[in-house]
C-alpha cells in the first residue's frame, strides 16, 4: 500500500460504533468515511489493525493520528505506536505486538530463554564496554545487546520493548558492529533484564568507595575509654558515614527489606543487617568505626530524634525519594548494654515504608473459600468490630489497608487512629498524634467527629477495648489489631482485659488470625524427591492427599540469590462470629473455653493456620518447613 502524504485510501471499508452508538463507516485506517480527510504521511496498516482489533477506539487513533500531523516538520518525530503509548497511554505490549508482527521484528520470549547467572554475566561483558551515557540510554529507553547469532557471527541482535526506536543505531555504533537484528521483547521482561544486568547504582556506595578518607578510627591499644562529644563530632567529621547510612536506606529499598537493623557489637564493630522475606541477612560490617558515630549520623538525619539522647527509647523518621519514589523510614532507637558500662550503645531499627507495596486489592490478599465469604460479610456489616490478629510482621496492616479499600466511598467518613501511621489510605482522615493528643484521647475524641467506618491500630488495654466495643455498639463499623496466637485466644484476650462476654458475643464480626509464609522461588523449585510420609501424617495429611498432591522442595538459583523462597504469602484463620459461636460465649462463666469455640468454627467449615498452610502446600506455594516454622500444632 503507498505511503503518500494525502487522505486516507478509501479502498477498504469497515463498520465500527461511535461512542453515542451510531454505525459509521470506516476506511481501512478506521477513519469514518464522513470525517474531513487527514493529511498524514503513514502506512495505515498498524492504525488498521489496532482498531480492528479493538486495541485502540476511533477517537484516540484520529487524536494521535493529529499529533503525529504535527510533529512531521520535526526533525525527530515520533511514530503512531510511540504516540499511541506515550501520549494516551495504550497497551504498550499489545501496540508493539502489532507492529513487530507487521514489520517483521522477530519477538523473543524471554521466558523461554535460560538466563542463567553465566548468561547475566554474558551480557554485563557486553555491556561493560559501552560509554555512560550510551548505559544509560539502554536503561532509559529499554534496548539490550543481547548476542551474536550463531549462524551469523558478525551480527549482533538487539533486544528492544520499542522495535522502532532511533536510538538503536547508535547503540550498534557504539559497539561497533555493522550488522544487527532488531527483536522485540515484553516491556516488563525487558524491565526485569535490564535490572539484572544493570542495576542502577547506589551512589551513596560509589561515594564510599570513592572516598579518600575511608571510615575507620584510630586504634588505641590502651583500654578504650568514654567518648566524648568532641572526639564523636571529630570521628563523623573525618569519616564517610553519611554515604554509609544514606546508602543503605537506598539499597534496603532496592532489595526489598522490610527493615534495617544496625547493631552495636563491640567498641568498634558495628553489624548492618537487612530483613528480607521474614529473614534477617547480614549486609554489611563496620570495622573500627565507634557505634556512637554511626547512632549520631543516624540521628541527625532523623526527625524528632535527639542526637544528645542516649539513655531513652526514641522515635523517629526519614522521608527520602528514591528511584522517583518517596519512601518515608521509621526509625526506633533503643539503649542497649554492653560489657563496657561505658560504652553507650544504642539498637537501631529502621523500618522501611514503602506505599507501592501496599495491597489495595482484597482479591490480592489470598483470603479464599469459606475465610474469604466471612471476610467479605463481616466487613460489609454497617457496624460491629473486625479484629485482624497476629504477631509483629504479620501483615496485619496491609490486611486492614484492603478491607478498608474495599469499604471505602465518598459517603462515608472514614476515621482512623494509629500510632504510628504506616502508610497513607486515600479517603479515610487519619489522626495525627502528638504531645497535646495521644492514642486515648484520639479515641475518645472521635466518637463525636461523626463517623462511619473506624480503624483502631491496636486495641493496646481496657481502655482502648471498651472505646472500640462503644463504637461498634453504637452503630460504627470498627476495624482493629490484637496480639493473639490464634482467633479464638482473642476472645479470651479480650475477656481478660475485662470486656463482659455479651459485648465480645454482640459486638465482633470476625477475628482473623494470619501469619506470612516464604513462597518457593518459582524460577528453580522442584517437586520432592523423597517424602518424609510419616512427617506428613503427623502434620495433618492423610494419606490420600500425599498421594494425590505434588510437593515442592526449595533449590536455589540467581533469582532468590540462592536462598530457594521469593516473597511471602498469607495464611488465615477466619472465625466468624455466628448465632453458634455467640452462644458458647455467652455461656462462659470465669473462663472462655476456646477449644470449644474452636471445635464450633472447625464444624463451621474454619480452616485453621496450619491447615490453611497445607492447603498452600498443596498448590506448591511453600513447604512443609516453613508453615511449620509460623503455626502451632491444631
Amino acid at each position: 500500500m503507498n505511503t503518500t502524504k494525502g487522505s486516507f485510501p478509501r479502498t477498504q471499508k469497515d463498520v465500527a460504533v461511535r461512542p453515542g452508538g451510531d454505525e459509521a463507516t470506516l476506511d481501512s485506517v478506521g477513519v469514518p468515511s464522513s470525517a474531513e480527510p487527514i493529511e498524514i504521511d503513514i502506512t495505515d496498516r498498524l492504525g488498521y489493525t489496532l482498531l480492528k482489533k479493538g486495541i485502540v477506539d476511533y477517537e484516540t487513533l484520529e487524536k494521535a493520528l493529529q499529533v503525529k500531523e504535527t510533529e512531521e516538520s520535526r526533525r525527530l518525530r515520533r511514530n503512531l505506536a510511540q504516540i499511541l503509548v506515550n501520549d494516551f497511554g495504550v497497551d504498550h505490549d499489545a501496540v508493539y505486538r502489532e507492529v513487530a508482527h507487521i514489520y517483521a521484528f522477530r519477538e523473543i520470549r524471554l521466558v523461554d530463554e535460560k538466563i542463567t547467572k553465566e548468561k547475566i554475566g554474558a551480557l554485563q561483558a557486553l555491556t561493560n564496554s559501552l560509554p555512560d551515557s550510551v548505559r544509560d540510554l539502554l536503561t532509559q529507553q529499554k534496548i539490550l545487546p543481547y548476542k551474536y547469532d550463531e549462524r551469523q557471527p558478525d551480527k549482533l541482535i538487539i533486544l528492544a520493548a520499542d522495535p522502532t526506536d532511533r536510538n538503536i543505531p547508535a547503540v550498534a555504533r557504539a559497539l561497533n558492529v555493522k550488522r544487527y537484528e532488531v527483536a522485540y521483547v515484553r516491556l516488563k521482561d525487558m524491565e526485569s533484564l535490564i535490572a539484572q544486568v544493570l542495576p542502577p547504582e547506589n551512589e551513596f556506595l560509589r561515594m564510599l568507595r570513592e572516598s579518600e578518607s575511608p571510615i575507620e578510627a584510630a586504634v588505641e591499644e590502651e583500654e578504650t575509654e568514654a567518648l566524648d562529644e568532641e572526639e564523636l563530632e571529630a570521628e563523623i567529621s573525618r569519616s564517610a558515614l553519611v554515604n554509609l547510612i544514606e546508602g543503605a536506606l537506598v539499597e534496603a529499598v532496592r532489595r526489598d527489606a522490610s527493615d534495617i537493623h544496625i547493631v552495636p557489637r563491640d567498641a568498634r564493630r558495628t553489624d548492618f543487617y537487612f530483613r528480607i522475606d521474614g529473614n534477617l541477612q547480614l549486609w554489611h560490617t563496620q570495622e573500627n568505626t565507634y557505634p556512637e558515630a554511626i547512632s549520631a549520623v543516624v540521628k541527625d538525619r532523623s526527625k524528632n530524634v535527639d542526637r544528645f539522647e542516649r539513655d531513652a527509647a526514641q522515635d523517629g523518621f526519614i522521608t527520602r525519594r528514591i528511584d522517583n519514589h518517596l519512601i518515608r523510614y521509621r526509625v526506633s532507637i533503643l539503649p542497649i548494654v554492653n560489657k563496657d558500662p561505658r560504652l553507650k550503645h544504642e539498637s537501631i531499627d529502621i523500618r522501611v515504608l514503602d506505599d507501592r507495596k501496599v495491597i489495595t486489592d482484597l482479591d490480592r490478599l489470598g483470603l479464599s473459600g469459606k475465610a474469604r465469604e466471612a471476610f467479605e460479610h463481616a466487613i460489609s456489616k454497617p457496624q460491629g468490630i473486625v479484629i485482624i490478629t497476629g504477631p509483629t510482621g504479620s501483615g496485619k496492616s496491609t490486611t486492614l489497608v484492603a478491607a478498608l479499600n474495599r469499604v471505602i466511598d465518598p459517603t462515608v467518613n472514614v476515621l482512623t487512629v494509629e500510632d504510628p501511621v504506616e502508610y497513607i489510605i486515600y479517603g479515610a482522615r487519619q489522626l495525627r498524634l502528638g504531645p497535646k493528643m495521644d492514642f486515648e484521647q484520639a479515641l475518645r475524641s472521635i466518637l463525636r467527629h461523626d463517623p462511619d467506618i473506624v480503624l483502631v491500630g491496636e486495641i493496646r488495654d481496657r481502655v482502648t477495648a471498651d472505646i472500640a466495643v462503644k463504637l461498634a455498639n453504637t452503630g460504627h463499623l470498627t476495624f482493629t489489631t490484637l496480639h493473639t496466637n490464634d482467633a479464638p485466644s482473642a476472645v479470651t484476650r479480650l475477656y481478660k482485659m475485662g470486656i463482659e462476654p455479651f459485648l465480645i458475643a454482640y459486638a465482633i464480626n470476625i477475628v482473623v488470625a494470619q501469619r506470612l509464609v516464604r513462597t518457593l522461588c518459582p524460577y528453580c523449585k522442584r517437586p520432592m524427591r523423597e517424602i518424609d510420609e510419616d512427617a506428613f501424617l503427623r502434620f495433618g495429611f492423610t494419606e490420600e492427599e500425599i498421594r494425590s498432591s505434588t510437593f515442592y522442595e526449595p533449590v536455589g538459583c540467581e533469582k532468590c540469590n540462592g536462598v530457594g523462597y521469593k516473597g511471602r504469602i498469607a495464611i488465615f484463620e477466619a472465625l466468624p462470629f455466628t448465632k453458634a459461636i455467640q452462644h458458647i460465649i455467652m455461656r462462659s462463666g470465669e473462663d472462655i473455653d476456646e477449644e470449644a469455640i474452636r471445635e464450633q468454627a472447625i464444624k463451621e467449615g474454619m480452616l485453621t493456620l496450619r491447615a490453611a498452610g497445607r492447603e498452600r502446600m498443596k498448590e506448591g506455594l511453600t513447604t512443609l518447613e516453613e508453615v511449620s516454622a509460623t503455626t502451632i500444632e491444631d
